[in-house]
């Protein structure tokens, strides 16, 4: 994982947007080549051992002793860069053990950098089903500024979406809520999973937003990326307080592409899959609560948001890249909600943010999100 929010000044450097800090969070060149140079024939499981050690020795013993000499800044950049290390490592990670403690680290990691950094940052345990849902609350010095919700997909966590698209939104004036819902982050080891109903811990998160932060229904955008695009088309169909929503990429109807992905390994059998698959199939039983194929596929058989509910002012993303199962069910979805409001946003390979959510282009990601949101709250 490596992220940023900026641009490239003329000598190279990673240039800040007009407020907040220059933040990278790449690790340097030099440590990634000593980080390979020790691991050239043990691959993945190698490369969670060494993030989880090599790398955490080194930056947070950089990040401790700049902040022993009072240097805040350098030691949050640091440790922003340990945070990496440990979201780069339970990519690899089986479900288990090994992926709580590596998340915890980089909880550990993100909250020491937030401070270090003097971002206005509050951790949140939102209420839900007798467990607590993860959180962060970012919020902007503007006065009555709207609060966005972003949600993320099947494969993160609250943290690394402050570098997908909070920090950038928080840069262009609002304040963010990020919060893991069932079945993201960590919280499928507290027996929270994916949700049909998905509207439900979103309902709960706006009134924490409401109750807590002062959120004012009217005033409050919902953003979904990758899974969190079903999570938030579903949600669309039933949250009253919220002004707009926005997804990159709608995802309509998840189960879909759950049951062609199934019948891919099907039809595989017999063939070894990589570790990676392996990996992937794990992760994604794990979440959703389930112990085998057809489990799975029972407990998501049912995730499918109603475009015929929706009449809410509603954002649909999609890099012309994307799968074609994402680039379908976001184009039908645009087609089909009710709302009065709508725009849909293909970005060709021309934008460099064709791929999946943005991936290849974050900056281009926040620019059309608050571009959105700049004119549904200036109304």
């Amino acid at each position: 994982m490596c992220s940023s929010i900026g641009r490239w000044g003329a000598g190279g450097e990673l240039e800040s947007p007009p407020v907040g800090h220059r933040l990278s969070i790449c690790p340097d060149i030099p440590t990634v080549f000593l980080f390979l140079s020790r691991c050239p024939q043990t691959g993945r499981s190698h490369f969670k051992t060494v993030c989880s050690n090599e790398l955490e020795f080194r930056q947070f013993r950089a990040a401790d002793a700049w902040k022993a000499r009072g240097w805040r800044r350098a030691a949050g950049e640091a440790r922003l860069k340990a945070f990496a290390s440990f979201r780069s490592a339970w990519q690899f990670a089986p479900p288990g053990p090994v992926f709580g403690a590596l998340v915890a680290k980089q909880r550990v990691a993100f909250t020491a950098a937030l401070q270090e950094l003097n971002f206005p940052a509050t951790h949140v345990q939102v209420p839900y089903n007798g467990k607590t849902l993860p959180g962060v609350f970012l919020k902007h010095p503007t006065a009555d500024a709207p609060v966005v919700l972003v949600i993320g997909g099947a494969d993160t966590s609250f943290d690394d979406l402050f570098f997908t698209a909070g920090r950038g939104l928080f840069d262009r004036g609002y304040s963010v809520a990020l919060v893991d819902l069932p079945g993201q982050g960590i919280t499928q080891a507290d027996g929270l999973h994916w949700e049909v109903e998905a509207e439900k811990p979103i309902a709960a998160v706006i009134d924490v937003l409401i109750d807590r932060f002062g959120a004012k229904p009217g005033r409050i955008a919902l953003v979904g990326l990758s899974l969190g695009g079903y999570f938030v088309t579903r949600a669309a169909g039933y949250e009253t307080r919220v002004a707009t929503v926005i997804a990159s990429t709608p995802f309509p109807n998840p189960a879909r592409l759950f049951s062609l992905s199934v019948q891919a390994a099907t039809d595989a059998a017999g063939k070894d899959p990589s570790s990676a698959a392996m990996r992937g199939r794990q992760i994604a039983l794990w979440k959703a609560g389930a112990t085998n194929a057809q489990e799975f596929l029972t407990r998501t058989a049912g995730m499918i948001a109603d475009a015929s509910r929706v009449t809410v002012s509603f954002l649909s993303i999609v890099g012309a890249g994307d799968s074609h199962v994402f680039l379908e069910q976001a184009k039908a979805w645009h087609r089909d909600i009710r709302s009065t409001r709508k725009d849909f946003v293909l970005l060709d390979r021309e934008t460099g943010a064709d791929g999946h959510v943005q991936a290849n282009n974050r900056l281009r990601l926040v620019q059309e999100c608050s571009g959105w949101l700049d004119e549904t709250f200036s109304a």
